[in-house]
């Protein structure tokens, strides 16, 4: 049986009641103190105190100060008006139960909603966190964005100096040469003109008369004449620029060793791949376009990679291989993830996938699949796979035979395999 405390003392003024109960020797908390609008409960075992009161309070404003073996209680009144008595005295036992019932329900009714506006005041927060660092997120892109601009207007700017300056340096070159020139057959003419001077008969009582015709010359002049006229050397070249055009080609190699279908192949598949996009999933409602984009986040994927966040690496891989399924390079860079986060029969699946996606073999994709037998056969000689690891090796040295790390890398696997079977 609950011990009841019936020694208290109260005061009040017209808008508030102000309740004194000792409680010596009682350890109190605020959980052992329970108040509605019309009811107020003190529990701690075996002491029990309970009053219904005699008019409606303002539960939420109202107050209770625990010190020095006293609850000193405030109580706010709904209504300005003076108490007859701190409790109702009239009221039977079933009104009693039921307003302290109702009272219970209250109570709870009013936590639910408090719970339930913490839930949507946190899941706001939540969502103000998120829209805070996507802005930030793509303030700092648009900063970066334009120190790329800045940079392309800078170095343009710069390279048509230099063309400028390559073009005046050219054009100052040719007007020099074409005055060296001019000076060259100046000069030739000169001495043309001084051997022709020396060649002649010097006479001078018969300086001038002129040679008589050579019979059967039919009217023509000795060489010795003074009519002879002078030989007339051609005019230099002007200078011309001759202009070349090539066929425009998106691969490397030249059109007369390209394999046309094959790479006509590769560009559809990749043009289809750019094309397809699951716009389905359900996931990616809320997210902004860019956000939808495969290529957007395997650039945010690449980012993370780089700052050695590899599991937010693996989830952007993951959205855009799901939002695109067509695209290699997600597979394979989700490969190189996976070999940092040691989940190594993932690395070999997705390198697997990147090599079936990387067909058919040409140019453009010949990095691309040396990275993908790289990485598989890192993978199978981390699980102690040497022999799967050094087939896929030699594959990439096929492809790249210049790549020098490749090569030893390679030879160290071919050691350790001979040290394997020396062993066995």
């Amino acid at each position: 049986m609950p011990v009841w405390l019936r020694e208290y003392s109260w005061r009040q003024t017209g808008s508030a009641v102000y309740l004194s109960l000792p409680l010596r020797g009682v350890r109190v908390t605020p959980a052992n103190i329970f108040c509605a609008d019309q009811y107020l409960k003190v529990s701690i075992p075996p002491f029990l105190f309970e009053a219904i009161l005699y008019a409606p309070i303002d539960d939420t404003n109202s107050t209770a100060k625990i010190g020095n073996g006293i609850i000193f209680f405030t109580l706010y009144k709904k209504e300005v008006a003076m108490w007859d008595s701190l409790t109702l005295a009239t009221a039977n036992k079933e009104k009693l139960q039921y307003l302290r019932e109702n009272a219970v329900l209250k109570a709870h009714e009013k936590e639910k909603e408090e719970t339930k506006a913490k839930k949507v005041t946190k899941q706001e927060h939540k969502k103000y966190a998120l829209e805070a660092t996507m802005k930030l997120e793509e303030a700092e892109r648009k900063r970066i964005e334009d120190l790329k601009e800045k940079e392309r207007q800078k170095v343009t700017k710069e390279l048509a100096l230099w063309k400028k300056q390559q073009k005046d340096a050219e054009k100052q070159k040719r007007v020099q040469k074409e005055g060296e020139l001019h000076q060259e057959v100046e000069q030739l003419k000169e001495k043309k003109k001084e051997k022709m001077n020396k060649t002649r008969i010097p006479n001078e009582e018969t300086s001038e008369t002129r040679l008589k015709p050579t019979k059967g010359c039919h009217g023509s002049y000795s060489m010795f004449s003074e009519n002879l006229k002078e030989e007339q050397l051609p005019a230099p070249r002007s200078a011309a620029t001759i202009k070349i055009n090539f066929t425009s080609r998106v691969f490397p190699t030249a059109l007369r060793e390209s394999r046309i279908a094959e790479e006509e192949e590769w560009l559809r598949k990749q043009a289809e791949a750019r094309r397809t996009v699951s716009a389905d999933l359900s996931e990616v409602e809320d997210l902004k376009e860019e956000e939808k984009n495969p290529d957007w986040l395997k650039d945010k994927g690449n980012k993370m990679f780089a700052t050695g966040n590899y599991l937010a690496a693996v989830n952007a891989y993951n959205l855009a291989v799901r939002l695109n399924n067509k695209l290699p390079l997600l597979y394979l860079n989700r490969a190189a993830c996976h070999l940092k986060l040691r989940n190594l029969h993932k690395a070999i699946e997705d390198s697997s996938k990147a090599l079936e996606l990387l067909t058919p073999p040409v140019p453009h994709n010949e990095h691309a699949r040396v990275k993908a037998y790289v990485r598989r056969g890192t993978a199978f000689c981390q699980l102690e796979l040497y022999a799967e690891g050094l087939q896929d090796y030699e594959a990439a040295l096929k492809i790249d035979p210049k790549n020098k790390t490749i090569e030893k890398d390679a030879e160290k696997i071919r050691h350790l395999i001979r040290g394997t079977m020396q062993d066995s």
